[in-house]
């Protein structure tokens, strides 16, 4: 479905746009400049993980994802626990790019976990602009014939290997499903090829689609449909904040990805920061939408679809801001507790832990500090932040 741009009801979108406009100006001014802006940063990425889990029906304590992220977890992970450690790693992995990165080819292949399937450049899917110019294939076509004969022997030998991988995943797959397997001596790993493994590459997903997917759905089609609409919002010359709701919008009603919804939200975010209105941060995008009613973001409506998402950008720009201000009043509140201090103490490195992460825990505090979970307690007690679980056991401080 193309998006009818030309009809958008401008006098209807003004107010909330230029409140969600001013608002996402402040706050990334704040961040550049705010002595807190390393903790911030750290604390909206679990903010905005669980936020996402949220807006799908599902529960995820922060204090059990920043224990899981620090591989120091008080019981077996649950599958929304990992889905929201994807989350976050995700959102880790676009900021330390350039901003341009989340949206182009490899990018996008890179978020979706199919690095090396999409090729060297950079460009996305279904988007101009993705052909290399003349001048640049003729200077690396040399340094490309010097070494192909290396990269041959290298992709032969790895070929052979996957081949033989593709191919007892093929026979899995279809005991599964079962069917009926006869071990044939065309099956064999031994003599499987190269082209052999590719076709059992492509059948894998058949043979599981069903039970995971649905096989009519068109990921790659339906993503290069909303990036089509990302380059033509920019073609407009439209308002930085508007090109994300809409995109967002979109994005909700086309569903390019089966399994792996949460990641529009980033690339938006990530949209803001290569259109240069948040470039100091990732945009917590799930925080603002958790604050909007859902019958106003799944409305069937086009306009109060847009109009909730410029709320959501205006909302969370505001936590934010309230956030910033939280934090730097702590800092200053624990800073205190540092007057006739020695120089090598702990104390100093607790605060920072403090402000960088939702909660810690003795074992998570012990192991950052390198000191005794007992010596942990004590720093605790001296700097007085407040406990937050309310348990005897596998307590937890934060800055509430």
């Amino acid at each position: 479905m193309v998006y009818d741009i030309a009809d958008l009801p401008l006098n209807t979108l003004l107010v909330p746009l230029a409140r969600a406009e001013d608002l996402l100006a402040r706050l990334d001014e704040r961040v550049h400049k705010s002595p807190v802006r390393d903790g911030f940063l750290q604390r909206s990425h679990f903010a905005d993980a669980a936020a996402a889990l949220w807006l799908e029906g599902e529960l995820v304590h922060t204090e059990d994802l920043v224990l899981h992220d620090a591989h120091m977890d008080i019981r077996t992970p649950t599958h929304e626990l990992t889905r929201a450690h994807a989350v976050l790693r995700a959102r880790r992995r676009i900021l330390l790019h350039p901003p341009d990165w989340a949206l182009s080819r490899v990018g996008i292949l890179a978020l979706r976990g199919r690095e090396g399937q999409g090729g060297r450049d950079g460009a996305s899917p279904g988007r101009a602009g993705s052909e290399p110019d003349a001048a640049t294939a003729a200077a690396g076509s040399d340094d490309a014939g010097e070494s192909l004969a290396e990269d041959t022997d290298q992709e032969n030998a790895l070929a052979e290997e996957l081949a033989e991988i593709d191919a007892v995943l093929a026979r899995s797959s279809r005991l599964l499903a079962g069917e009926k397997f006869t071990p044939r001596a065309a099956d064999s790993p031994e003599v499987d090829t190269a082209g052999q493994g590719a076709k059992a590459r492509q059948a894998l997903p058949n043979s599981l689609g069903p039970l995971i997917r649905d096989l009519d759905w068109n990921e790659d089609q339906r993503l290069a449909d909303w990036l089509g609409v990302v380059d033509r919002l920019h073609g407009e010359n439209m308002p930085a904040v508007l090109q994300g709701a809409i995109a967002w919008e979109e994005w909700q009603d086309i569903e390019p990805l089966q399994h792996q919804h949460w990641l529009g939200t980033l690339l938006v975010a990530a949209l803001l920061r290569q259109r240069g209105k948040v470039g100091s941060h990732l945009f917590c995008l799930n925080a603002g939408l958790r604050t909007v009613p859902r019958d106003q973001r799944k409305s069937p409506v086009r306009i109060t679809r847009l109009l909730a998402g410029l709320d959501a950008f205006a909302e969370a720009a505001a936590a934010g801001l309230k956030e910033l201000d939280r934090l730097a009043l702590a800092k200053g509140q624990m800073e205190r507790r540092l007057r006739k201090r020695r120089k090598n103490s702990s104390l100093p490195a607790l605060i920072e832990l403090v402000l960088a992460q939702p909660v810690v825990s003795a074992g998570l505090i012990a192991s950052e500090l390198k000191v005794t979970q007992r010596a942990a307690l004590d720093l605790i007690a001296e700097l007085g932040i407040r406990e937050v679980t309310g348990r005897g056991r596998y307590r937890a401080w934060g800055v509430v």
